[in-house]
C-alpha cells in the first residue's frame, strides 16, 4: 500500500532544468566559457557541491566559478520575477488529490532550501508541505539515498511504502537504493536500459500519477 509521496523538485515540478541550462550557458559567454547544453544536463539531479565538481571537471579550475554560477542564479531569477516559475502540467492537480486522500507527502531536492523555498512561493505550493528536504540539509546528495530516507523519516512512512516521483536517472538510483517505489516522468533525459528495470512506473506527466494511484486503490 501506499502511504507517502516524495516529489523531486527541477524538472519534476518545475520546468526549471531547461531554464538552468540556458542560464549556464549564459554564464559561460559572459565569462568567456564553452558550457554547452550537455554540460548541464550532466549536472542534473546533483546539489551544488557535485554541480561544481561537474563544471570543473569538464574546464577546469581557471575560472571564476562562485562569479559563474551567481551570473547563472541571476539568469534564472530574472526569467521567473518576468514570466512567474514554469510548472509541470498536472502538479496543481496532483497536490490536490493527495491532500484530500490523505497522502502523506514532502519534497526531496538537491537545490538549496533557500532556493527551494523561493520557488515554492512564487508557484504559491508552500501551504501542501510541512517540510521538505533540500541539498544543503544533507551530506551526500543523489544518487546516494540519503535525502530520500531522510524524507521518508520525515513523514514518518517506511520507503517501501512511498513513490518517489523523480525525472532524472541519478534521482531514481537514489530512490531505488533509498528502498522507495522509484516513478519517472522524464524531462530533458530518457531513462536507459539500467534505469528502467529500477523503475515502478514510467509516466507522461504528473497527472497521470492520479491514475496510477487510483487503480492501486482499486486493487487494495
Amino acid at each position: 500500500m501506499i502511504k507517502g509521496i516524495v516529489f523531486d523538485m527541477d524538472g519534476l515540478m518545475f520546468d526549471t532544468e531547461r531554464l538552468v541550462a540556458k542560464g549556464w550557458a549564459f554564464a559561460g559567454k559572459q565569462m568567456g566559457l564553452d558550457i554547452t547544453e550537455a554540460m548541464a544536463i550532466k549536472t542534473l539531479g546533483l546539489n551544488a557541491g557535485d554541480t561544481n565538481r561537474v563544471i570543473v571537471d569538464e574546464l577546469g579550475e581557471e575560472f571564476d566559478l562562485t562569479a559563474t554560477r551567481k551570473i547563472r542564479v541571476d539568469y534564472v531569477t530574472s526569467y521567473i520575477e518576468n514570466n512567474g516559475i514554469p510548472v509541470k502540467t498536472g502538479l496543481f492537480e496532483l497536490l490536490d488529490y493527495l491532500k484530500m486522500n490523505h497522502y502523506k507527502i514532502t519534497v526531496a531536492t538537491s537545490t538549496e532550501r533557500d532556493r527551494a523555498q523561493y520557488y515554492f512561493n512564487k508557484a504559491g505550493i508552500s501551504k501542501y508541505f510541512n517540510q521538505i528536504v533540500c541539498g544543503d540539509m544533507i551530506e551526500r546528495g543523489k544518487p546516494e539515498p540519503d535525502i530520500y530516507l531522510r524524507a521518508c523519516e520525515i513523514i514518518e512512512v517506511n520507503p517501501t511504502e512511498c513513490l518517489a516521483l523523480e525525472d532524472s536517472p541519478m534521482g531514481i538510483l537514489s530512490a531505488y537504493r533509498a528502498g522507495m517505489k522509484p516513478v519517472m516522468i522524464p524531462d530533458l533525459l530518457q531513462p536507459n536500459e539500467e534505469i528502467n528495470g529500477l523503475l515502478y512506473a514510467k509516466l507522461p506527466t504528473l497527472l497521470d500519477v492520479i491514475e496510477l494511484l487510483s487503480t492501486q486503490n482499486k486493487k487494495e
